[in-house]
């Protein structure tokens, strides 16, 4: 999930033409943006709002904008540099307090103030409520190795790099006005202004209209909280710009070429670059991402804390199944809950398995191409996440040590110190497991016909040799199956030109084995777990200690 500066040959940069992969459809409108422009850099940016913790959502306008950036840079090499500025909108006034801060009371007095003056909740080394969800943003982006620069809307106004375009914004103040009142209600309108006054008596973000307009000394007058008419410069800080006219001059003010944001800020893209127009800027290219749900299916939210926090995902699985996550159809809404983690887990190491194998065509559709910037670190594992859980489920492992057990049986020669990703895979999986797999376990008695399949399938089981493979193992298990009427499927064609056997034989089997409703290949668990062990098992469901347990 890094910034990639591998050399990139003829070949991959022909292909990259040519790739029906969104990063690139995306880089080649940068290529001719620039070719149009003569530009001699492209600027990428993102913005974050620090009114309350950073989310996983916000992680992913940084990752795809980088994705975006790697694949430019395969297109133009590196004749063209890029920056990528994470730009933070924390001179904001706080608006609400958000729900999951420890103590509401202590931020009450400081409602509308901008979030850099609203002290931080949290304790720690933090001055402002923005300082510390900017530091944690910020270390969540350096864990993953993105090249970018941190920007503050409060150091930025402050220190005048705006101060330009602020006075353009002051001289072109009727003409922004006719952008955008015709957007609002009739009430709003006989109070709107697209400056927001920081309030010289009591420092908080003030929604008033302006009483006059200096363009010439770069000055607003309003009447401020005291009921006394204010001038103050809109310079150096003492104003701020309303979001939608703040999305448009900081797009002039920067010379921005690429953003992307989500779905909700679609019908206001054409104001952004109405506005970065009338401030002497080109809008940047575009790109609209679809938004994140939590599990009900709403908007997950920053202040409301619903939905996947950036630590939790990072509990129960690696970093680049988040990447992977992020990479998969963006213009699709996704859910954003627990239950996604395990199968991001397994298809990124499918992925990456599958890479080394693949032409270079392949490899730039393959999401670990724009994880890694070209070059993943790693090839697959042995055992997939999948398989890691149902081996945690059977064998009731609570350690590390006890699934290498049984890893190191099921593939010689591999343990955690030939093998750290999968031994940082097995942690993963005794997290999920006791979290959110355990909890949920439902084990069911098997009626007479399922018992007697499974006496067959533990008599089937005898006659193998200990070393058995998976395909071995898989093919006895449908060989139990066939001739039982419950689990043939005519739809499919079996050996002989006999009928196939259902998915409801496999589901059985890890209903009544182990108290879930589907699982990977069955024949794939049985070589890991053990034969022998997997009989124990069946005799433990016959026995119905399983369900029994479960109940109790």
């Amino acid at each position: 999930m890094h910034f990639a500066q591998l050399p990139i040959d003829q070949e991959t940069r022909d292909e990259a033409l040519r790739s029906g992969a969104w990063p690139f459809e995306e880089a080649r409108k940068l290529v001719t943006r620039i070719e149009r422009s003569g530009k001699s850099e492209v600027l990428f940016e993102t913005g974050y709002g620090p009114s309350g913790l950073p989310h996983i959502g916000t992680f992913g306008e940084v990752a795809r904008t980088t994705m975006v950036r790697n694949a430019f840079r395969v297109l133009t090499g590196d004749a063209i540099p890029t920056r990528l500025i994470c730009f933070s909108d924390d001179m904001d006034g706080m608006r609400k307090i958000p729900d999951n801060v420890p103590d509401r009371s202590v931020l009450e007095p400081y409602l509308h103030q901008p979030l850099t003056a609203v002290p931080n909740p949290f304790g720690g080394p933090e001055r402002s409520f923005a300082e510390h969800n900017n530091a944690m943003l910020r270390r969540f982006l350096d864990t993953f190795g993105f090249d970018y620069e941190f920007a503050s809307a409060t150091d930025y106004y402050r220190s005048g790099r705006f101060d330009t375009v602020l006075r353009l914004a002051a001289e072109r103040y009727d003409e922004i006005m006719s952008v955008m009142l015709p957007t609002l209600g009739a009430e709003r309108q006989s109070t709107y202004s697209p400056f927001l006054p920081i309030s010289p008596t009591t420092g908080r973000v003030l929604y008033v209209p302006m009483k006059e307009v200096d363009a010439k000394n770069g000055t607003v007058t309003f009447q401020d909280e005291d009921g006394r008419d204010a001038t103050v410069p809109v310079t150096g800080g003492s104003v701020k710009l309303q979001w939608k006219p703040d999305f448009g001059m900081r797009w002039a003010a920067l010379d921005v070429d690429f953003e992307m944001f989500g779905k909700d800020h679609q019908t206001n893209a054409a104001i952004y670059d109405r506005i970065c127009k009338l401030l002497g800027g080109t809008p940047p290219e575009h790109f609209v991402y679809e938004l994140f749900l939590d599990a009900d299916g709403a908007k997950i939210s920053k202040s409301k804390g619903n939905g996947l926090s950036i630590e939790e995902w990072l509990t129960y699985a690696a970093p680049e199944s988040l990447g992977l996550y992020m990479f998969g159809k963006p213009r699709a809404a996704k859910r954003l809950h627990f239950d996604v983690i395990p199968k991001a887990v397994e298809d990124y190491y499918q992925f990456a398995t599958s890479f080394e194998r693949q032409d270079t065509r392949s490899r730039l559709q393959n999401p670990v191409f724009h994880i890694h910037g070209g070059a993943p670190p790693v090839s697959g594992v042995a055992v997939p996440f999948a398989l890691l859980l149902n081996l945690v489920s059977a064998s009731n492992a609570s350690n590390k040590d006890t699934l290498w057990g049984f890893i190191s049986r099921y593939a010689p020669g591999v343990s955690a110190q030939t093998d750290p990703e999968l031994d940082r895979l097995v942690g993963y999986a005794l997290r999920y497991f006791e979290d959110f797999v355990r909890p949920n376990k439902r084990f069911r008695a098997p009626d007479a016909v399922e018992r007697q399949a499974l006496e067959a399938l533990s008599r089937e089981l005898a006659e193998l040799p200990a070393d058995a493979d998976a395909a071995a193992i898989q093919d006895a298990i449908l060989d139990v199956a066939r001739p039982i009427e419950r689990y043939q499927d005519t739809r499919k064609l079996g050996p002989n030109g006999g009928p196939g056997v259902s998915g409801d034989w496999f589901q059985m089997l890890y209903q009544t084995l182990l108290g879930q409703e589907r699982g990977p290949r069955f024949g794939s668990f049985v070589a890991l777990y053990g034969i022998e062990e997997t009989r124990k098992l069946l005799a433990e469901a016959l026995a119905g200690h399983l369900a029994s347990a479960k109940a109790d």
